[in-house]
């Protein structure tokens, strides 16, 4: 009997293969059906995924029956395709009851939801559901995205942000901060319905001599439309430096080479902190970001595991020095999800006590806020966002952001109120002074807390 060919055998392995590739995608699935990455199917992924687990375990049955399959395979095959199916029945369950748990603890007496609560800003695509958590002081902050704002105007979205903090008001809570990414150029989330405006690399493009006064002017013409729209804190400017080569392979989303104002650190510090200027004489607050700089970084955070090799001397001189001499002016630094070796070689910076109380609080005596970058991001996430998110308020971060995701925040919590009360994460270890002080008062940039 002559050998099968090699296109004989593809098309003979090709059902098999099928058949395992629709069970290992099924499994996958059923074990975060509420990935961030699964987001666009939300509101349909539990049922789509029941359904599947069930019909595939159906048609492996009537495979069996009919002697189409072998009967360890069509078995085996059985029972993962069953086992999706409860799996996605199970982590909606989980999430159910972690929601239930999060909104309840609300009401207990001890005041810990609601001390853990001012340290996140959420992201949010039912108003209904961000009011809940707002009135109830769950959240400390909401963050404003394109989806929020998409085909309305100025008034409408104020509304809406008036609305939340009338609710505070009533309940006798701070206000909430209101974030937004409004960098200009490529990043300008609140355009429409705010005019957009060029990147900030543009300003160098001008006359030397007046740099500082037209990034001041620029941050006023901006703050400006943001505080039309209700927004306290602006998650800009980028000080990132621009990076030599094309950045990371696969970068799909931080392109950091498009956001960058300048390679030179000293054009950034004069062109942020000049910004970060115009911005608070409009009543917004800025944020410096994306420490400890990305222009050295190996890989698309949004996606990936990243590592910064730069040694800390070098990053000293040149990377940090924006972050540091641009502090005065602006309220907060973001930290991204990027590990850096040289403090910390296993924690991204924003989840390490090495970076926030070994070098920024401690070494640099930073006293503004420390807000992470989204925790949905895929270089914190693939290790669970409940990790996440306790790490960082072990670290000593001020504020956790989940943006992209907001149902995310559930589990987020949930998993923080657990730490409190195993005594992983002492509440009340820092006065709430800072977040106070720093997100809500403009006129406090460059000011001790001590002294507001």
């Amino acid at each position: 009997m002559a050998p099968l060919s090699l296109a004989a055998r593809t098309r003979r392995l090709l059902p098999a293969l099928l058949r395992w590739a629709a069970v290992l995608v099924l499994l996958t699935m059923a074990s975060d059906p509420r990935s961030p990455y699964l987001l666009p199917l939300r509101a349909h992924i539990t049922a789509t995924l029941v359904i599947a687990g069930l019909a595939g375990a159906g048609i492996c049955a009537l495979a069996l029956r009919a002697g189409r399959i072998g009967r360890g395979e069509g078995t085996l095959l059985l029972g993962l395709a069953l086992a999706g199916c409860t799996l996605a029945g199970w982590e909606a369950m989980r999430f159910a009851n972690q929601r239930i748990d999060v909104l309840a603890a609300a009401l207990t007496a001890d005041g810990d939801a609601r001390w853990l609560g001012a340290r996140f800003i959420v992201g949010y695509r039912r108003l209904d559901e961000v009011a809940r958590l707002a009135e109830r002081g769950l959240i400390g902050g909401v963050y404003l995205a394109r989806h929020n704002v998409r085909g309305r105007s100025v008034a409408a979205i104020r509304a809406e942000i008036d609305y939340l903090q009338r609710l505070r008001a009533e309940a006798g809570l701070p206000s909430l901060i209101v974030a937004a990414d409004q960098e200009g150029g490529s990043v300008a989330h609140m355009s429409p319905p705010l005019d957009p405006m060029p990147a900030l690399a543009t300003l160098l493009d001008g006359d030397d001599a007046t740099l500082e006064a037209r990034a001041r002017a620029y941050g006023l013409r901006q703050g400006t439309g943001l505080a039309m729209l209700g927004v306290t804190l602006n998650f800009g400017p980028v000080v990132d430096l621009r990076p030599a080569g094309g950045g990371p392979l696969l970068d799909t989303h931080t392109r950091i080479g498009r956001r960058a104002i300048a390679a030179d650190p000293a054009l950034v510090t004069r062109v942020a902190r000049a910004y970060g200027e115009g911005l608070a004489s409009a009543g917004v607050l800025a944020t410096l970001k994306h420490f400890p700089g990305l222009a050295g970084v190996d890989a698309d955070t949004h996606h990936f595991r990243a590592r910064l090799d730069t040694p800390a001397a070098e990053l000293a001189a040149r990377d940090w020095h924006p972050f540091r001499e641009a502090a005065a002016s602006s309220a907060a630094i973001m930290l991204g999800h990027v590990v850096l070796p040289a403090l910390d070689p296993t924690r991204p910076a924003s989840l390490s006590p090495a970076v926030v109380q070994g070098l920024l609080r401690g070494q640099w005596g930073y006293d503004g806020l420390l807000v992470t970058d989204d925790l949905n991001m895929g270089a914190v996430y693939r290790s669970g966002i409940c990790k996440a998110a306790v790490e960082a308020l072990q670290a000593g971060v001020d504020l956790v952001l989940i943006s992209y995701d907001p149902d995310q925040f559930y589990p987020a919590m949930h998993c923080a109120l657990a730490a409190a009360r195993d005594g992983r994460l002492p509440v009340k270890r820092r006065p709430d002074s800072r977040i106070a002080a720093r997100a809500l008062s403009p006129a406090s940039v460059g000011e001790p807390v001590d002294k507001l």
